[in-house]
């Protein structure tokens, strides 16, 4: 059985010509309708299959998050029905579900409650909420003073503290900073392994692309398609760059017109810091575990110039080093390092199997090696993570003696070397023009 079946679905809402006609309607409930039905939302069907990640794209306005109302039952639909399978965990309007004038704590045990857990269930898993959200004395504030940021930390951790079977989001995680999108999407990504159903609102095409496997896509409140994620994005961008045909999407009934997306990763996190190192783009996202034999101290990044540096500018080279202290005699170790983007894609990286001189070299208790890379910056503008491990491959799965995920983040800046529109890398492309003799 699907997660979400919906059939027929509509909902419209009653407009009225004046102020007083809603009351001359009360008064005169023989009288003639004196409102007419504006539909947000017609015509709309469609299965989720259980465990898939399907997103909804469309403008301002098409009837994104009607939907994800209807479908949580904060609202009622006026044509049509709704099937459910499954304890639905959802992050929808800012704040929705948080009272103001509670603390934080007050807040998760109140929104919790509503979402379906017990007081024992989110007594047992608070403290993994508080760490998640990492807001810090916060908790015991009320929430009319946390700024956006910190509502959607406290919604999110509280959200996902026990897996749903199904997760709802409405565009909230647009409004974490970098560190915390990444471990939102690191979370996202361990939940869809382990079967939950995502449903998204989003502006991000490349994120839909890269997480999801399904996208419906609504135009004036209806379906202009439904079906494999790549295609429907396509079809969208279409609609938005390319006129309101869209030739090749896959069928659905809808009277397309308009839609307005999401930039790529080329948009992200544009803000204009001053000098080389951007305070604000910390990691408190970062994951660490071994076997103890190693540890990584420290990892940082420098300019060409030696300086700590997490902000370049495009083709700008980027310097990683990182620190590995061993705490046993280690007779093989191979040191790697990967870049990946917010949503969890490899983008590079390099270990040292290969390098005769370092497999075979004993290391000695209480040795220490720093390592130094200098990496060609061919990223496009975006925010970026870094993993570093140590790891003892010789058996048929590799045991880390000491590994750090998401540890530093960098970002690339959008400057006059920035060649690329859309996508992930920014490499130099040269147009030229010439006259076609027929």
């Amino acid at each position: 059985m699907a997660a979400i079946r919906v059939r027929g679905l509509g909902k419209a809402y009653k407009q009225y010509p004046g102020r007083w006609a809603r009351l001359a309607e009360w008064v005169l409930p023989g009288d003639q309708k004196r409102h007419h039905l504006h539909w947000v939302l017609q015509d709309i069907a469609f299965d989720v299959p259980r465990g898939e990640a399907v997103a909804i794209l469309g403008v301002n306005g098409a009837g994104k998050s009607t939907l994800l109302k209807l479908i949580t039952g904060t609202t009622r639909p006026t044509t049509g029905d709704i099937e459910i399978d499954g304890r639905i965990a959802a992050l929808l309007e800012l704040g929705m579900g948080f009272h103001p004038d509670f603390t934080g704590r007050q807040n998760v045990f109140m929104a919790g409650q509503l979402q379906g857990l017990s007081v024992a269930q989110i007594q047992s898993v608070f403290s993994e909420i508080e760490q998640f959200a990492g807001i810090g004395d916060y908790i015991d504030q009320p929430v009319r003073v946390y700024s956006s940021g910190m509502q959607v930390r406290l919604a999110f951790a509280l959200a996902t503290a026990v897996r749903p079977e199904i997760l709802i989001i409405d565009e909230a995680l647009s409004v974490g900073d970098a560190a915390f999108q990444r471990k939102c999407f690191r979370r996202i990504n361990e939940f869809l392994e382990q079967g939950t159903t995502l449903l998204f609102v989003t502006h991000d095409i490349d994120a839909v692309k890269k997480l999801c496997t399904q996208a419906i896509f609504l135009e004036n409140g209806r379906m202009a398609a439904y079906g494999p994620a790549r295609q429907v994005s396509d079809a969208y961008e279409r609609s938005l760059f390319g006129g309101d045909s869209h030739p090749g999407a896959p069928a659905a009934t809808g009277d397309p017109s308009q839609a307005d997306g999401g930039n790529g990763q080329v948009s992200a996190q544009d803000v204009p810091v001053t000098g080389q190192v951007d305070p604000m783009l910390t990691s408190d996202c970062e994951v660490t575990y071994g076997d103890g034999r190693a540890t990584i101290e420290e990892v940082w990044l420098e300019s060409e110039s030696g300086a700590r540096a997490n902000l370049f500018g495009s083709d700008e080279p980027i310097f990683l080093n990182f620190r590995v202290r061993f705490n046993q005699a280690v007779d093989h170790a191979v040191f790697a390092f990967m870049i990946k983007n917010r949503e969890g894609l490899n983008l590079f990286g390099i270990d040292t199997a290969d390098d005769k001189a370092l497999s075979d070299r004993a290391f000695q208790e209480g040795e220490s090696l720093c390592f130094r890379y200098q990496i060609g910056n061919a990223f496009a503008p975006g925010v970026y993570y870094i993993n570093c491990g140590v790891r003892d491959d010789r058996s048929t799965d590799p045991v880390f003696l000491h590994r750090r995920l998401d540890t530093q983040l960098f970002r690339v800046r959008n400057d006059e070397k920035t060649t690329v529109k859309s996508g992930i890398i920014n490499v130099p492309a040269i147009m030229t023009i010439k006259e076609f003799q027929a």
